[in-house]
């Protein structure tokens, strides 16, 4: 037996073998997507899919608004952006298509 064969380590979270000190160091890269599936960066912009309520606005966002310059959060699920006349916007990727 080869000792070549030993020195890997299996890395459950990528399923693959790895040199041994380097499973489990790589940092984890969370693709944002939007609607449609694209995926979505800092400084993109969107268009709303549908007509949106914003809470605390008393303001409805309607659908085919572009929303410039977006910054992606932790969550995966949520994008920070600014609008005309709502700032500290939170949108819900789920509501956005990438332009």
């Amino acid at each position: 037996m080869s000792g070549g064969d030993e020195a890997y380590v299996y890395d459950e979270a990528t399923g693959e073998w790895l040199p041994p000190g380097t499973a489990g160091a790589a940092p984890e890269v969370v693709q944002v997507r939007d609607a449609a599936g694209n995926s979505l960066a800092d400084g993109d912009s969107v268009t709303l899919i549908k007509d949106l309520k914003v809470k605390g606005a008393n303001q409805t966002l309607k659908q085919g608004t572009v929303i410039r310059s977006i910054r992606l959060t932790d969550d995966p699920e949520e994008i920070d952006c600014r609008h005309d006349t709502i700032k500290g916007l939170v949108l819900r990727t789920e509501f956005v298509r990438k332009r």
